[in-house]
């Protein structure tokens, strides 16, 4: 029998040969699959036939799961070729005879194949420019550009012989299909996304070899199911990802090989000058606009976000000092660092995407990025409405509430979408309304023409000069501010926030980490409490003082977000002592189409409906 072994810790996978049955899988030296890692005992598993059937028994208390079915002790489960068994960090896949590699698997090998590659033409361009020497890299030189690219090429002319037609091919699919990815945006919305190219006259073949390809897109978008509509980017980026491989194999033939000679060139530098002046890898991940976050996890594993969904990349760095590299990239420009006596941090790219990093000792993986990205085209609430984050009374009446200055917190877990819904919520404020804005790292997109962004900086390399949100909340209040509104409260300033939200500054919204809003008030209790020891009825005072409306915002298992809840604060229960929430809205089954009216009518209706703010007919 043949099995793929897969270390996803190590991203490696062998091929293993084994004979006989039962086949033992553990730790132990004497088992005929010998798996070593800390969370394998040292007889795991038993693969066993039974008749002409294969079944795999769990034979230790730890975890074994067959195609992602649990399987327990004492309860063998049948195994079929190809199902996975997942022991701790491996993966054991039974290998039907003479099976061939699928696309995806073919493709990480290709990829794997890629980056030693230019691994190797990394190496020879680093000792060819003397950089282990002097290290200096001017990116905006035009001239230090083009000897990097009279380099590359008598690089790659020494080791062309070493790239197969597989991986050439590869490389062709690969320029291709960011080109379409590229094309595909800039119809639905104008906006050009631009790869990186040495400034520099072309030849005439290199300058057919351009119009070529851009035939060749043209051609491919042509043939695609799209809309080409602002409003549809997200569903037109699928439906091309869908079509573009039965697409491409369509058109592969008609790519001549001196072309195929130019996308080679072009890929290897646009990946090496990525590397050497940009972000590496993580260059046409930020490009992509279907891709809403991206996770690294050491040097080996790169992760995006796509459509609410996790899912690994082929991407990886050289080394972790390239990775090192390119993170002291992302914080020089914003005036951050990371070391090893400051280990953690948050900063912003220059477009404004959130990016944490850490790394050794804090992190066990190594140096760890996972980046936010900021949304080029900001959401509006007709976009919600369009995928189902909320209904369309329910944004009639966050409408109203906003523009009747009404305090307003979004409560929600990490990714739920509470910046996305603050920002399109911060766009009901009136124009002539001076607005401050406060945040960690600086995201909101405000329409408002008087705003003024405060962003919080960490202390220097001497422990000096750190502002948090709490100094700037404080300091809002001495610039005339008709709204604060807070990116999120994470701790003591939450204090300040209520105080300012008591003290004439109606209007003002901010974002929590909580499940519900019951689970809202706690964290708003315990967050007073770190800034000052008051007694609890005090703080619960405060808050229904303070906060008119909780809204509630879930990301359930599909990535989909959505409002779940919005709830109004209304006084302290008289038996429970705690702060008493009344639903307005709520969405109890994700199924359900959209939020529903629970029938309660807010205290401050008719007031607002007396002003115009809010119809009558809101509520029926």
């Amino acid at each position: 029998m043949e099995f793929w072994l897969y270390d996803n810790t190590a991203n490696t996978r062998t091929t293993l040969q084994v004979n006989g049955s039962p086949i033992l899988v553990g730790r132990d030296d004497n088992c005929t699959i010998v798996l070593k890692g800390p969370f394998v005992a040292k007889k795991h598993a038993r693969i066993f036939l039974k008749g002409n059937q294969l079944f795999v028994e769990n034979m230790s208390r730890s975890s074994l799961t067959v195609a992602n079915r649990d399987v327990m002790p004492g309860n063998p489960i049948r195994l079929d070729f190809g199902d996975e068994l997942q022991i701790a960090q491996f993966s054991l896949a039974l290998v039907r005879p003479g099976r061939a590699l699928s696309d995806a698997e073919k493709t990480k090998q290709l990829q794997k194949a890629l980056v030693a590659f230019e691994q190797q033409v990394h190496a020879d361009l680093i000792e060819r420019l003397n950089l282990r020497v002097t290290g200096q890299i001017n990116k905006h030189d035009p001239a230090y550009i083009a000897q990097i690219d009279i380099n590359l090429n008598q690089i790659l002319d020494q080791h062309a012989a070493k790239l197969n037609v597989e991986l050439i091919d590869h490389m062709v699919k690969m320029h291709i299909e960011r080109l379409v990815t590229a094309e595909v945006v800039r119809q639905c919305t104008g906006k050009v996304q631009t790869e990186y190219r040495a400034e520099q006259a072309k030849s005439p073949e290199d300058a057919a070899a351009d119009r070529a390809i851009v035939e060749l897109v043209s051609s491919m978008v042509d043939m695609m199911p799209l809309l080409f509509d602002p409003t549809s980017v997200q569903e037109d980026l699928q439906a091309a990802e869908e079509s573009f491989d039965d697409l491409f194999r369509q058109h592969l033939p008609q790519v001549q090989p001196r072309l195929k000679q130019y996308v080679v060139r072009r890929v290897i530098g646009k990946d090496l000058k990525d590397i050497m002046l940009g972000l590496g890898p993580l260059q046409d991940l930020l490009e992509m606009a279907n891709v809403t976050e991206i996770m690294v996890v050491g040097k080996d594993a790169i992760y995006v976000e796509k459509n609410g969904v996790i899912q690994p990349t082929t991407r990886s760095f050289f080394s972790d000092e390239v990775l090192m590299g390119v993170i002291e990239r992302i914080l020089t420009p914003v005036g951050r660092r990371v070391d090893q006596s400051s280990p953690l941090v948050d900063a912003r790219l220059l477009d404004g995407s959130r990016v944490n990093v850490i790394i050794p000792p804090l992190s066990l993986v190594g140096p760890t990025i996972t980046i936010r990205k900021f949304a080029w085209i900001p959401f509006t609430v007709d976009d919600l409405i369009e995928r189902g984050s909320l209904s369309e009374q329910c944004a009639r009446f966050l409408q109203g509430c906003v523009t009747g200055r009404k305090n307003i917190i979004i409560s929600g877990g990490t990714g739920s979408g509470k910046t996305t819904l603050l920002n399109v919520m911060s766009a009901y404020a009136r124009p002539t309304e001076r607005i401050i804005t406060i945040e960690e790292s600086a995201e909101l997109q405000l329409p408002q023409p008087h705003v003024v962004g405060l962003e919080g900086r960490p202390a220097n390399i001497e422990g000096r000069g750190s502002y948090t949100i709490r100094d700037l909340v404080r300091n809002s209040l001495r610039m005339r501010p008709d709204r604060i509104i807070v990116g999120e409260c994470r701790g003591a300033e939450c204090l300040d926030m209520l105080q300012a939200m008591n003290t004439g500054h109606d209007g003002s919204l901010s974002t929590l980490h909580a499940n519900s809003p019951e689970d809202a008030v706690g964290r708003m209790e315990t967050m007073v409490l770190m800034a000052v020891d008051m007694p609890m009825p005090a703080i619960r005072e405060q808050i229904v003082s303070a906060v008119d409306l909780i809204v509630q915002v879930t990301r359930f298992p599909n990535g989909r977000r959505r409002i779940t809840a919005i709830s109004e604060v209304t006084e302290i229960d008289l038996e429970s002592k705690r702060v008493r929430l009344e639903h307005i809205f709520t969405l109890k089954d994700p199924a359900q189409p959209r939020l529903r009216h629970t029938g309660y009518i807010p205290t401050f209706t008719q007031n607002m409906i007396e002003q115009g703010l809010l119809d009558v007919d809101l509520f029926l």
